[in-house]
């Protein structure tokens, strides 16, 4: 597996806008992800969301939002930056406030940092 398709992990993740748009993500320190990561570290992210399911006049259509991007990936090592990321994660999830010094997991997890070259999207919201 890795070696001859593609590997799709779902993750938590925060996003960043800067000059280039910036996906954190949080996961274990091992495993497949990690090893396929570091040997190549380039990637597609997907993101939807569905809204609903509508008949029209010309049959039945699926309203929704969608995002595809490309970039490359990394694992953060720098305390301040590991920080950053999570607070970006834990903000996306609506717990801005969340006192990441009380996380347990803190000294088990890496921080992946995504840095894109593209980001499309798509929608049917009508």
């Amino acid at each position: 597996m890795g070696d001859d398709c593609p590997y799709v992990v779902p993750v938590s993740f925060g996003l960043e806008v800067q000059e280039q748009s910036v996906v954190y993500f949080h996961c274990a320190q091992t495993g497949m992800k990690i090893d396929l990561l570091r040997q190549r570290p380039k990637v597609c992210i997907e993101g939807d969301i569905f809204i609903r399911v509508e008949p029209t006049e010309h049959g039945i259509t699926t309203r929704y939002e969608s995002v595809i991007g490309f970039g490359v990936c990394r694992f953060v090592t720098e305390p301040q930056e590991i920080l950053h990321g999570l607070r970006l994660l834990c903000q996306h999830y609506g717990y801005d406030d969340y006192p990441l010094d009380r996380c347990k997991g803190l000294p088990h997890l890496l921080v992946g940092k995504i840095t894109l070259s593209s980001l499309a999207g798509k929608r049917n919201k009508i």
